[in-house]
């Protein structure tokens, strides 16, 4: 059973080509146009072990807002088609990532309920021409897409590229756990029978 998805969502803002394979390796191939932003999709898959494309063109001339939301969008949708009636998974992960002097922990719930909670405190504005409050942007939209519960808690740290390169390698190793099947569950993981 193949579980993969590949996009293409094209708007007046951005275009953007998604591909992924939950049950990779984490080779990635990612040309977004903002470089910090390929470097955290890059280590998502790797640490994810999802196999990852993404090619993207936005306008960036204006800013990257519209180009990292849209692909958070883009990702989402992606992981939640590729996980299909989702019956077999494990439903929740969680990861703990230590970067450097920073410790962040994610914990996420595929329910079907989007929410996310970030508390992610950065000590400066921009890494390069990135803005970093864009990489909250990002998990709320692929959060809202992915439909799913997503909390982000550093609990320190002082380098913000530490800091948001933990969020990203900790939310590719909940969503890993999540997305598993395992033998053991028959059906979907809920009282109800859906998820």
């Amino acid at each position: 059973m193949s579980r993969s998805a590949s996009i293409e969502r094209v708007t007046k803002e951005t275009r953007i080509k998604l591909a992924i394979d939950l049950d990779g390796t984490g080779q990635a191939k990612v040309c977004t146009s903002v470089p910090f932003l390929d470097h955290m999709l890059d280590l998502f898959a790797r640490h994810g072990l999802f196999d990852l494309t993404v090619e993207a063109q936005g306008d960036i001339d204006i800013d990257f807002h519209h180009t990292v939301e849209d692909i958070g969008i883009v990702l989402g949708q992606a992981i939640r088609e590729a996980l299909g009636d989702k019956k077999g998974i494990r439903r929740y992960g969680q990861a703990t990532v230590p970067m450097d002097e920073t410790l962040a922990a994610v914990a996420t719930d595929l329910s079907g309920r989007p929410y996310l909670v970030y508390n992610v405190r950065l000590p400066k504005v921009k890494i390069g021409e990135f803005d970093v409050e864009l990489a909250r942007e990002f998990f709320q939209a692929l959060t809202n897409n992915l439909a799913a519960n997503l909390h982000l808690n550093v609990m320190y740290g002082d380098n913000v590229h530490h800091i948001l390169e933990a969020c990203f390698k900790a939310t590719a190793r909940a969503l890993d756990m999540a997305t598993q099947l395992d033998p053991r569950i028959q059906g979907v993981m809920s009282t109800k029978g859906t998820i």
